[in-house]
């Protein structure tokens, strides 16, 4: 379930509150007991890291296990070619 975070316009109370999708959005502050609640816009705090997610989730270019450049693809390609070509 995610974690959304709410802060009431009236007395500027933060809160942070798990909820399901299909719940409703808090509106009664719990600090000053007024409907000013409004659901802040945040970025989350974790990354996802582990054996249960693919290697290549959160690396770019040269740096993904497993891939190559088109260019050094197409070298090593050709060059197994080559070899077989000449047995």
């Amino acid at each position: 379930m995610p974690i959304y975070e709410y802060q009431c316009k009236e007395c500027g109370h933060r809160l942070e509150s798990i909820q399901k999708f299909s719940d409703a959005p808090l509106t009664d502050c719990p600090a000053c007991q007024q409907a000013g609640l409004i659901k802040q816009v945040s970025a989350p705090s974790f990354r996802l890291k582990g054996g249960g997610w693919y290697e290549t989730d959160f690396k770019t270019g040269n740096k993904r296990h497993g891939t190559q450049d088109s260019s050094a693809a197409e070298s090593s390609t050709a060059g197994s070619k080559s070899s077989d070509t000449a047995a």
